[in-house]
């Protein structure tokens, strides 16, 4: 990654307009270091960011605003507040900083939104691990968008979403944040998320600008030790994708030192490539207490003030969540240390951005006088993503249930249990876990529930909790199964943040055994005899051969990554067989903690050889999931020739088709999956990789014929100099139901000179489905 290093003091605003340039000439040292930073308004003792405990903002809310503000910190986002009540508030603040400020400019209102807009009685969606599960741009797309117009409706401007990070560990907390462990699925979903939340007026946030989840051991915040092409390869490429095809507005920088050097200080990665490389012209905001975290955590810094100068020159505009650091900027002008072009630069970008959403010439003359946060709309795509996400991963037999099968025992502690089905950064288990008895404020029907509303005979036990060494109630539970004529055991995680639950921000595992005493009761259960049907809900892939590949194992294994509030309806639908599954495995499914870190994207000697006793190979690979139909994939071809090798020039787009039929006995999706695999390279390449897929609908017994346009990126890596490069030689293209199964291939020669990727490359699969 060779690119021409930036002068602190260049001046990269040339785009903004006429207006932002004569505000920013007329504007005070103090009134643009007062729109450099935010204010959390309602930070309390509740710990809701990391370390936010040491870090409560101290100075009064009117002295902070008499500048004028840059961001309203998570008004609705940390604790319970009325929609209508509190955009009321925020109507009369905006009004205040307008007419009582000097320049009158509003601030900037940003929120949480990766599981929904994080405010109470606002819908709750599948966390981003199902969205990879669907392996469906389109429908995350509108669910984004159906999120930004209840932002937009009660005053928010940007969210904090989407995540970006490829997942790498699975002991990682924040994997139920993540989309998959394909950089390629991470991207296109991504972008369509940004593209949704953007098409209703909100500014998406790309999260965690970069290398976050490569961090070792699968501990949050821990160093990352990558090398410069599993950057370029792995990490970059859905960032790349979001700005150039999504057009983000903003970024958000990762925590992490790579390789020493912590993002929050690195002008090469914020500046050199973000905007120099790429292109991205919209704002760079501080992951919260990033900053000041230069100095506490990284010791690269040796005060507040150091930090901000690091951070800024680097390329972050916007210290947030409060003002730890950049107040401290003033000073280094003052005293010539930092040349006040730096701040004027910032400061641009973000008066741009603002006057972008049309802030600049607001009156907030009228709040909102009613709202529906968790409309039908927000019901009705809940439904359709839970349902599209839920993965089958076993089934002898017993799914679909019988239309009048009996008792059905619902066992497990997230049989019963709302909060059980939603993420981390949902509202419920991010803000209202601090306020014990104050309601959801929306309905969020349980496993059991939704199974009630469906079968006549619905019994239910916990039989353990998800954490704890309590067998206590195993017995009841086992009474319960043996009167049932199937079990529906449900279990998992409980999603949380430092150390309160199983996954989630903060919340690292050294063991991939599903937590506390759950395997032992899914065990006993199964001994009863009893048909059992294991429902996995939970944030991360869990050490599960023992349910999947023992004969003495459950007669069927779902796994859902937290559906949100229709999780509950879609998974009674599915097991009902109102709907055949057609979620795919965004992840890997380990075989134990000890194969971590594992990515299906390993090179020969990262999968299972005979020079070690270990065995990295996952009990489910990537891609992979059941359904109730069948379906075939035949006549791959590239280019309309069916003779192999098909020869296409290095930089050139082509074309593979593949025709897919539906050959059982109900409605259901595919997910078409084409892979790579290059035998020689000039540096070693992974033994599959994804380039291609498209989900297909198909009835029984009808066919599609899908076609790919794939551009040469799809195929380029970082050769021995790091540039980003096709090289000739003989490709083959598999396509199968999986990483690791394969219906057909065929070889694609690539020929004439390397080729070396250019900004104007595509980096977009375009897919074609024609039915018949």
């Amino acid at each position: 990654m060779t690119i021409q290093k930036t002068d602190v003091a260049t001046p990269l605003t040339s785009g903004v307009s006429p207006r932002v340039q004569a505000l920013v000439a007329e504007m005070t040292l103090d009134e643009k270091l007062a729109q450099l930073v935010g204010y959390w308004v309602d930070q309390g003792d509740e710990v809701v960011a990391p370390m936010s405990g040491e870090k409560v903002t101290s100075t009064d809310y009117a002295d902070a605003t008499a500048h004028g503000l840059g961001h309203l910190t998570r008004v609705y986002g940390t604790r319970p507040v009325d929609p209508i009540e509190r955009a009321e508030w925020l109507w009369g603040e905006q009004r205040r900083l307008k007419n009582e400020t000097r320049l009158g400019i509003p601030a900037l209102v940003h929120e949480e939104c990766l599981t929904g807009f994080a405010a109470w009685k606002a819908a709750t969606f599948p966390t981003p691990l199902a969205w990879g599960a669907s392996f469906d741009p389109e429908t995350v797309e509108l669910v984004a968008s159906a999120i930004g117009r209840s932002m937009r409706e009660v005053g928010v401007h940007q969210g904090l979403a989407p995540v970006l990070d490829v997942v790498r560990d699975a002991r990682w907390g924040r994997v139920d944040e993540c989309i998959a462990e394909d950089p390629y699925v991470v991207a296109t979903i991504g972008t369509a998320y940004v593209r949704g939340l953007q098409s209703a007026g909100v500014h998406a946030t790309l999260k965690h600008f970069v290398g976050y989840s490569g961090s070792r051991a699968g501990r949050n915040h821990a160093p990352v030790h990558a090398g410069p092409r599993e950057v370029q390869d792995v990490f970059l490429p859905p960032f790349e994708m979001a700005v150039r095809d999504g057009g983000v507005r903003s970024v958000m920088n990762s925590y992490a030192e790579i390789d020493g050097v912590p993002v929050a200080a690195s002008s090469e990665l914020l500046t050199d490539l973000l905007r120099r490389r790429w292109g991205f012209d919209g704002t760079v905001v501080s992951d919260y207490f990033a900053v000041d975290f230069l100095r506490s955590m990284h010791g690269v810094a040796a005060t507040p003030g150091d930090a901000a100068q690091l951070a800024i020159e680097a390329g972050i505009d916007v210290e947030l969540p409060g003002a730890d650091a950049y107040p401290h900027l003033a000073a280094r002008v003052a005293s010539g240390d930092l040349p006040e072009a730096v701040v004027d630069r910032a400061v641009a970008r973000v008066l741009a951005e603002k006057e972008d959403l049309g802030l600049l010439d607001a009156d907030f003359s009228t709040p909102p006088q009613s709202v529906d946060l968790d409309d039908a709309e927000h019901r009705a795509l809940a439904y359709r993503l839970a349902l599209e996400s839920a993965v089958l991963l076993r089934n002898d037999g017993v799914l679909p249930l019988a239309a009048a099968p009996g008792r059905i025992a619902v066992i497990g502690p997230n049989g019963d249990s709302a909060e059980a089905l939603m993420g981390c950064y949902s509202f419920a288990n991010h803000v209202l876990a601090h306020h014990p008895g104050t309601p959801m404020g929306f309905d969020i029907p349980t496993v059991r529930e939704a199974l009630a509303q469906r079968f006549p005979d619905v019994v239910q036990a916990d039989g353990v909790a998800v954490e704890g060494t309590d067998a206590s109630g195993i017995a009841a539970a086992v009474e319960i199964a043996r009167s049932a004529e199937v079990a529906v055991v449900v279990v998992g995680d409980r999603a949380g943040l430092f150390g309160r639950g199983t996954v989630g921000e903060g919340n690292d595992a050294d063991s991939l055994e599903l937590p506390g005493l759950q395997r032992r009761l899914v065990e006993e259960i199964v001994a009863t005899g009893t048909p059992v049907v294991m429902v996995l809900l939970t944030g991360r892939p869990y050490a599960i051969g023992w349910a999947l590949d023992e004969a003495s194992g459950p007669a069927a294994v779902v796994q859902a990554f937290f559906p949100g509030e229709e999780g509950g309806p879609a998974l009674a639908a599915l097991l009902a067989g109102e709907a055949s599954p057609s979620g795919r495995l965004p992840v890997s499914l380990p075989r134990s903690a000890g194969a971590q870190p594992y990515s299906y994207l390993h090179p020969i000697l990262g999968g299972a050889t005979e020079v070690t006793s270990t065995d990295p190979t996952p009990v489910r690979p990537f891609g992979f999931g059941l359904s109730y139909t069948t379906f075939t994939r035949t006549g791959l071809e590239v280019d309309s020739a069916s003779d192999s090798p098909v020869e296409v020039r290095a930089g050139d787009a082509f074309c593979a088709r593949v025709r897919v039929t539906n050959t059982g006995e109900h409605r259901g999706a595919d997910v078409v999956q084409v892979y790579a695999h290059r035998a020689v390279a000039s540096v070693t390449r992974p033994v599959a990789q994804l380039v291609a897929y498209a989900r297909v609908e198909l009835e029984p017994g009808e066919s599609a014929d899908v076609r790919f346009t794939i551009p040469a990126s799809r195929l380029a890596y970082s050769d021995r100099t790091l540039r980003r490069v096709v090289e000739p030689g003989d490709v083959e293209l598999r396509v199968g139901p999986s990483c690791a199964d394969v219906d057909e291939t065929v070889t694609l020669r690539l020929t004439g000179p390397t080729y070396e990727l250019t900004p104007e490359d595509a980096r977009v699969v375009a897919v074609e489905v024609r039915r018949g």
